[in-house]
């Protein structure tokens, strides 16, 4: 599968809005990210990115075409070596396995790359995909935090899943 993770450019803003102009998408994360979502969300997005330093957000490519985006919020102070990480893809690429590449890809970069040495990322309790896709990329299901998220009025458990630099090391040593 040809699949790789690249930095966001002026050339992505018509496909990331095409892609990410979804209210399937936007239920699943987080309410700052806008539904609709226009051409100008994507270059408002793009403004953002030019800040991260390090850069540690990209696009998911499949064939060298934008179909969605992942990335690390690297954590402070006594949590430095954490990240959360989030992803998303466009309907047309669901249930093609990119997703789990994305994220595999991003957890190499994330440990071998910064240093990190946990990657977690939180998934509404109704997401069942997006569980499969920690699941496959190899995550364990850490904690569930009862009530914690609310979107369009409803409330859902946050599931919690997690990696640790040994898990990774030791799912990939035979590869």
């Amino acid at each position: 599968m040809n699949i790789s993770l690249s930095p966001l450019t002026q050339e992505d803003v018509s496909a990331l809005a095409y892609l990410a102009n979804n209210p399937q998408i936007a239920m699943w994360v987080r309410d700052i990210f806008p539904s609709p979502y226009s051409d100008q969300d994507a270059i408002n997005f793009l403004d953002y990115l030019a800040t991260q330093q390090p850069l540690a957000t990209f696009g998911i490519r499949y064939e060298e075409k934008l179909v969605g985006v992942c990335g690390l919020v690297l954590q402070g102070d006594i949590f430095r070596k954490s990240a959360e990480i989030g992803y998303w893809l466009g309907e047309p690429f669901w249930g093609k396995g990119i997703a789990k590449e994305g994220v595999k890809l991003l957890c190499k970069w994330g440990f071998e790359e910064l240093g990190l040495v946990r990657i977690y990322g939180g998934v509404f309790s109704a997401n069942t995909s997006s569980m499969r896709v920690l699941e496959k990329a190899g995550f364990h299901l850490e904690s569930v935090a009862k009530k914690a998220l609310v979107k369009r009025g409803e409330i859902y458990d946050d599931y919690i899943f997690r990696m640790t630099v040994d898990e990774w090391e030791n799912l990939n040593k035979n590869l």
